[in-house]
């Protein structure tokens, strides 16, 4: 019997057992989706095995060279088991590494999470895209409402000399006169929020805009924790 041969064997018994097992979804104890992976794994084993005793000569470099095949098998099959999971590493990498950048999880029960880290000055900044245009923002529990800075409103298109500072705003720091405004869209991640209320500070009244309750108190949950914060939809 050729190598060919138990190449097809395999393949085939393993695609028979996958078909008659299909409405179960579970092959010899294994889900089908795992089952298949072993099939597709075990001619390559099988093609390494029959190499080596088909050849005797050099016994002892075939024994090395099966165990590097094996080493590369399973770091190929363990890099695919666990593609997902190093995603979320390296998200989370670069998301502690990047203030202000936002990681998006899923939660077990299928709903999305933006989990945010502490910055180096102890706060949480956020990426916000603010009708269309990237505005670093403070999460501010304390501020009533979303807040822009003078600068961040020209950016996104809005005079704030057109503006009535007729209002007073709660900050963190304190109060301070704004202008009322309607925002069309916030968005942090997959988190959008249409005709969001919010308010322009006067010029030099506030360095950092501000991401307020007013759009916070939209979310399901806020879970802060000591070095991070979860924003659910």
């Amino acid at each position: 019997m050729n190598r060919l041969t138990i190449v097809w064997i395999i393949l085939g018994v393993g695609l028979a057992l996958l078909l008659f097992n299909h409405d179960d979804g579970r092959t010899l104890g294994l889900d089908n989706d795992d089952f298949g992976r072993v099939v597709y794994l075990m001619p390559l084993a099988a093609l390494l095995g029959a190499g080596v005793l088909a050849s005797r000569r050099n016994l002892g470099e075939n024994l090395r060279n099966l165990a590097l095949w094996v080493v590369i098998i399973l770091a190929i099959a363990t890099a695919y088991l666990y593609r997902n999971d190093v995603g979320s590493i390296g998200s989370r990498l670069i998301a502690g590494l990047v203030p202000g950048r936002a990681m998006v999880v899923t939660g077990g029960d299928g709903d999305q999470e933006v989990v945010l880290y502490k910055s180096m000055n102890g706060h949480f900044n956020v990426d916000t895209r603010v009708n269309g245009q990237d505005i670093d923002m403070l999460v501010d529990t304390g501020a009533s409402m979303v807040v822009l800075s003078h600068r961040d409103a020209e950016r996104i298109g809005i005079i704030p000399e057109n503006l009535t500072y007729s209002m007073r705003v709660s900050t963190a720091n304190g109060t301070a006169s704004a202008a009322p405004v309607r925002l069309s869209s916030v968005a942090i991640g997959p988190i959008v929020r249409r005709n969001v209320t919010a308010a322009v500070a006067e010029q030099g009244r506030l360095d950092q805009s501000l991401l307020g309750m007013s759009f916070l108190q939209t979310l399901s949950s806020l879970q802060m924790q000591p070095d991070e914060l979860r924003l659910r939809n």
